[in-house]
């Protein structure tokens, strides 16, 4: 279908003559080929086709006609794609669903300029259901069978919120998040799955759930200890007689023996029994009831039919007919039940279960949408299986589209006859269509295995692996391209916006941001946000010192909350590392072009985020500047005040005094991993909460503990800061590399070869290792360089006090607190150079091994390592010495 595309006039004329393309699309077991054909216009109708030939689903996907190479890029093998101007519409998905995580792999294939999508989840990796019996069995690692939403997020260009969605704001289209503010939307999808029905009196307490799927292989894993580790006989009762049940039982059995074995017990040491409150597997074939109770038989697995749960005890399972059943660990795999919250939002529904149309748009709520066990379709009821989330993506990611674009939605009709694929623990399936079913412990149930794990397997590729997109190329002058990359990359387009105070955000959008903050303030602030003036005022205390620090960068996560916390603590950390207090910091806030609302959203967001730490902490806001720009970015101007002998300054140390970090180090390759999309989101997750974690409670117990030198380990990198505290000082140390606390996953991202573009600056500091020859080759040697956002303490205290300075440290929430080094008062034996200051040791490489020289730390001036980071200031009569 031809239409002719009104956006503007790059897209009328980038369709001249005729472009056809085949695509070839698989989802889950369907295989569709596409033809487009498309004359002056950038989006056409597609149709898909079973391999039976049967009319399945019509979508529109909207590409650029000879534009389309022009796509925003995966960087690398797979990165994140280009922004693709200024936000006009806001889509929010709850949830990271089968359905959802679809939609977000589409969406950034194919993006819609204008649209930012946000993806709102509790769990930054989806458990796939279809693998969760296989992962319990052992046939499957974690990784294998989970979906990690951050790489895809992040390869897809969308923002991902790492929280809980408790409500919704139909009224004024908000998200009410659990943690955080809330978020605004102009279109809504939810794919938040079921929780257990667990009414049934006992069940909450003395039974292991396993709705939500994303818990329960922590819950299986915690379970198994308990059994492995006890040498009493194990009794399990597995309650629900569906398909889930029967897959979770004999996965469990097959499991347990398998461990106990390997352990050298008896593998009869668990016994399993499964109830059921009606027939094994109600929706299936009787000749799959048969199947599996021969197979239940076999495999000495009582099956009690018929006889459903009125109570759950500590050690018994009490049934309708009176009979105690004993139980050591009770499994609940009943049908489970909606979350309350999006009724109770005010959305329509049925049982709990969000009522959608045949568009799956809500039937209350224009603009909401709902897939996967949570929704229910008018006239198409399914059971709450994986496979219908599956099949839901496409439609649920054409109707998005639509409705974004002012289309007419377009109904989609769920098959009703599945083939389902159950496995029975060992690497065997039993093959359930209609009435037909075949397979089980036999070479056809192997074969179905085979077939069930290569589609299973398949599924996973789908967000495991991005596909390479290709580079944009720059609207750019013929000459511009002659002169090179340099001047291409200087002379990308940029939005016609004005500079100077032009560029400042609205007074109008300014006033209601602040209105909506929970700014908070100091007595000492005399003149502040309470009192609007020219320029804050604020009082010093008798017998204190003022402290002033400042600093600011642009955001490197899509969360601008999370940003806001980061880069406020960030700023105080310098304040913090002299042992002075903060009473009262200037924001310096940037946000991207925009409609107002979603720079206003914008703006609140990131402000809210550096208030809410400001608040923790005690540190007053007393004013600020804002204004537009390319990007999110934010910055601070912090006054401290602190007792003048109470300073902690990088000269302090002392000969003897041990080296203490706070937080462990590697958010530079971590990050830089993480731009690319090859950072696992719970690698990112752990780095985000060890950012943002404040430092003001770890400087006051360090100057408790008597630490006279402190810095903040921030972007000159481990090494970096310790050179300026040795040369502060005039001193050397000792750096224990096998101790230095690393963030998960930091060691694995610079094997892939990925660092900091900071890092190559950085790594010019290696003149000051005295034994760079013998510690370069370990692993870990590059992390000491690697540039670190808001990260922990370093510093030096009596070697005295040094145990119990950790221990109060790690007792206060910082866990990752190590004695990482030691600070020595000559030169290590094995320098050859004044500039080597620090001897890196490690299990090969011990300081023990060579000791001191005589010669002492002198003053050097090494401007020349071009960081910055060694520029001490030296006397003339110094450098005549």
């Amino acid at each position: 279908t031809n239409r002719p595309s009104t956006s503007s006039s790059n897209r009328r004329s980038a369709g001249e003559g005729s472009l056809r393309r085949s695509i070839a699309i698989d989802s889950c077991m369907d295989s569709a080929s596409l033809a487009i054909n498309a004359r002056q216009s950038s989006a056409a109708q597609v149709f898909a086709f079973t391999g039976r030939g049967e009319f399945r689903r019509k979508s529109t996907f909207a590409f650029k006609g000879s534009q389309r190479s022009r796509r925003a890029p995966a960087t690398a093998a797979m990165g994140k794609m280009n922004d693709s101007g200024p936000v006009v519409k806001d889509l929010v998905l709850i949830g990271g669903g089968h359905s959802h995580v679809y939609v977000l792999k589409m969406l950034g294939m194919n993006k819609l300029p204008g649209v930012r999508v946000t993806l709102v989840a509790k769990e930054v990796n989806t458990p796939y259901s279809g693998m969760l019996p296989g992962h319990i069995a052992g046939h499957y690692t974690w990784d294998e069978c989970h979906v990690d939403l951050r790489p895809l997020c992040t390869f897809a260009g969308h923002r991902l919120i790492h929280d809980e969605a408790v409500s919704i704001d139909l009224e004024n289209k908000r998200v009410i998040l659990k943690g955080r503010p809330s978020i605004s939307y102009d279109a809504l999808s939810i794919d938040i799955g079921i929780t257990p029905a667990k009414a049934v009196q006992g069940a909450s307490d003395y039974t292991t759930p396993v709705k939500p799927i994303y818990g329960f292989g922590e819950r299986w894993e915690a379970l198994l200890d308990r059994v492995l580790s006890s040498p009493a006989q194990t009794r399990v009762a597995v309650v629900g007689g569906g398909a889930g049940g029967v897959e979770l039982a004999l996965a469990m059995q097959h499991r347990l023996q398998v461990e106990l074995e390997k352990a050298g017990q008896s593998a009869d040491r668990a016994n399993f029994k499964l109830i059921t409150r009606g027939k094994l597997m109600p929706t299936h074939a009787s000749s799959i009831r048969k199947t599996f109770l021969d197979i239940f038989h076999d495999r000495g697995i009582e099956v009690i039919e018929e006889d459903g749960v009125e109570s759950v005890l500590k050690s018994e399972v009490v049934l309708s007919s009176g009979r105690k059943v004993p139980a050591d660990e009770c499994i609940w795999c009943t049908q489970a039940a909606p979350q309350s919250w999006p009724g109770e939002a005010g959305l329509e529904t049925d049982n709990g279960f969000i009522k959608v149309s045949a568009t799956l748009e809500s039937t209350s709520h224009s603009g909401v949408f709902a897939a996967g066990d949570v929704a229910s379709v008018v006239g198409h009821p399914r059971p709450k299986a994986g496979v219908f989330a599956v099949r839901q993506g496409p439609p649920l990611h054409d109707n998005l589209r639509r409705y974004l674009l002012g289309e007419k939605l377009v109904d989609f009709s769920p098959q009703k006859v599945f083939l389902g694929l159950i496995s029975t623990g060992s690497k065997h399936a039993v093959a359930s269509y209609g009435s037909v079913s075949f397979g089980g412990a036999s070479s056809t149930g192997a074969m179905l295995w085979k077939w069930k794990d290569h589609i299973d397997r398949k599924w996973m590729k789908m967000y495991q692996e991005m596909p390479v997109m290709a580079s944009p190329e720059p609207d750019v002058s013929e000459v511009a391209l002659a002169a090179g990359p340099a001047t291409i990359a200087a002379l990308q387009a940029v939005p016609m916006r004005c500079g100077g105070c032009g560029a400042k955000v609205g007074a109008s959008v300014l006033s209601r941001v602040m209105a909506r903050l929970n700014i908070p303030t100091r007595p000492e602030v005399e003149v502040g946000l309470d009192q609007p003036d020219d320029a804050a005022v604020i009082t010093v205390p008798p017998g204190m010192v003022a402290v002033h620090t400042v600093d600011f960068f642009r955001s490197f996560v899509d969360d601008p909350y999370i940003f806001g916390q980061i880069a406020v603590v960030h700023a105080l950390g310098d304040c913090w590392a002299m042992g002075a207090e903060p009473h009262a910091v200037l924001a310096i806030a940037q946000v991207p072009y925009g409609l107002e609302s979603q720079v206003e959203d914008e703006l609140w967001q990131m402000m809210s985020g550096a208030t809410a730490v400001l608040e923790e902490v005690g540190c007053a806001l007393a004013g600020g500047h804002s204004c537009e720009g390319a990007e999110l970015a934010l910055g601070f101007s912090v006054h401290g005040v602190a007792k003048r002998e109470k300073l902690m300054k990088k000269g302090g140390m002392k000969p003897g005094q041990v080296l203490i970090v706070t937080k462990p180090i590697g958010t530079g390759t971590l990050f830089a991993a993480d731009m690319r999309a090859k950072a696992e989101g719970r690698w990112v997750t752990k780095a985000l909460d060890s950012m943002r974690k404040p430092s003001a409670v770890a400087a006051q117990l360090l100057v408790e503990h008597g630490a006279k030198a402190c810095t903040d380990v921030t972007g000159f990198g481990l090494l970096g800061h310790l050179v300026e505290m040795c040369k502060g000082a005039n001193l050397a140390a000792v750096l224990d590399l096998d101790e230095i606390p690393v963030l998960d996953g930091a060691e694995e991202c610079l094997k892939m070869g990925i660092t900091s573009s900071l890092q190559p600056a950085n790594v010019r500091l290696s003149r000051a290792v005295a034994n760079q020859d013998g510690i370069a080759n370990n692993p870990r040697y590059p992390l000491i360089y690697d540039p670190q956002t808001a990260g922990g303490m370093l510093a030096s205290v009596p070697k005295e006090n040094a145990e119990a300075c950790i221990e109060a440290l790690r007792q206060a929430g910082y866990p990752s607190t190590c004695r990482i080094g030691e600070i020595i008062e000559h030169l290590p034996a094995v320098a050859t150079a004044p500039e080597q200051v620090v001897f890196v040791q490690d299990a090969q490489n011990q300081f023990s091994a060579s000791g001191e020289s005589k010669e002492r730390v002198r003053p050097i001036d090494l401007n020349n390592c071009e960081t910055g980071t060694c520029e001490i200031p030296i006397s003339k009569k110094q450098k005549a010495k």
